[in-house]
């Protein structure tokens, strides 16, 4: 399927209405009743004896407490498509319970990003809400160019994430909405309002590993150099329901655990075994020549994206004192043999 037409946020909800959130309301008991519960419970501690939980309270004590950490919230957004223009219409409406991502402040700051799958042409995000766990967006955005028949093949991929100034923005969860899973008779007549729990982001990446990157070295003591050739990489994760990801790879020369200079490869699109075959020249400080001593490289491979900050999917160290197993055995034989061109694969970590 090919959507030709770029979405474009249409400003303001549209005006036809709808059911925004049947069946989504939760219930909370008023202060004074936990307040009462409160005083119950402290009575009964203080004139009782102290009771010793059983086998049965204590798993299931610790699957609650297993749930309640792993709960992301919920993201409430709503369906509309009109045949005369031949658009699909998104409303992301609002979050509910979003986990704290900022300590200081116990809060987030939240914003959504949206694409359609499998194509992942068409990227779209809200604005940032500040310190907030619970935002409300009402954005719309339109695609046009989608043909009724072709709602089955979409599925809508959001990714909640919490803005950071100072570093990359931290991924707070994800929902998927296949289409040929909603009663899509229902959005050519009225809006359709669709509640879903996040999901973490992770899950997917743990289970099946971060993948391998294989780098050849080379070290020049008498020009003060270090070659790296970033050769391939393989295994690397899934990013998406397509299966696919849009890796490239960030290089950093360290220095006594500080970046000197930086390099990146060119991104491979919609691969999960990329092959870069690309050389960089280090300059190596004069103090650390000798034997490499101080000296590190840093290698990220980075999934691509066009709307928001690069995801990570997995990192290197040769060299510094993050080094170890496989990858301080390559670095030491680099060190202890000039002037030759060695490779080896490394599986990248978290």
């Amino acid at each position: 399927m090919s959507v030709p037409h770029t979405p474009s946020p249409t400003g303001n909800p549209p005006a036809i209405g709808g059911p925004l959130e049947n069946g989504v309301s939760k219930g909370n008991g008023t202060g004074r009743e936990k307040q009462e519960q409160s005083i119950i419970k402290d009575i009964y501690s203080s004139e009782t004896e102290t009771h010793t939980p059983s086998k049965e309270e204590i798993e299931t004590n610790e699957k609650n407490l297993q749930q309640s950490a792993s709960y992301l919230g919920q993201l409430v957004f709503k369906l509309r498509y009109t045949h005369d223009k031949n658009a699909l219409i998104v409303s992301v409406v609002r979050c509910r319970d979003l986990p704290a991502k900022d300590p200081n402040v116990g809060s987030s700051d939240p914003y959504v990003k949206l694409q359609l799958l499998p194509d992942k042409q068409h990227k779209v995000k809200t604005r940032v809400l500040r310190k907030t766990r619970n935002p409300v967006y009402d954005e719309d955005f339109t695609f046009y160019g989608i043909f009724f028949p072709q709602l089955t093949d979409i599925t809508l991929h959001f990714v909640i994430l919490s803005f950071d100034r100072y570093s990359r923005d931290d991924i707070i969860g994800e929902v998927f909405c296949p289409l040929d899973q909603v009663d899509l008779s229902q959005i050519e007549t009225q809006q359709m309002a669709l509640c879903r729990e996040i999901h973490p982001r992770s899950l997917k990446i743990r289970s099946q590993g971060r993948g391998e990157l294989l780098v050849s070295l080379c070290w020049q003591p008498a020009a003060s150099r270090l070659t790296v050739v970033v050769l391939k990489a393989r295994n690397l994760p899934k990013m998406d329901v397509t299966g696919l990801a849009d890796p490239y790879v960030k290089i950093y020369l360290t220095f006594k655990g500080q970046r000197l200079a930086k390099k990146k490869t060119h991104v491979k699109k919609r691969t999960l075994s990329p092959v870069f075959n690309e050389s960089f020249v280090f300059d190596v400080p004069q103090e650390a020549s000798e034997g490499l001593i101080d000296i590190g490289l840093e290698f990220l491979l980075l999934d691509w994206d066009r709307v928001t900050k690069n995801e990570v999917i997995g990192r290197l160290d040769l060299g510094g004192s993050k080094c170890t197993g496989t990858a301080l055995h390559h670095w030491n034989e680099v060190c202890n043999s000039p002037r030759r061109q060695i490779a080896d694969w490394h599986k990248l970590r978290e």
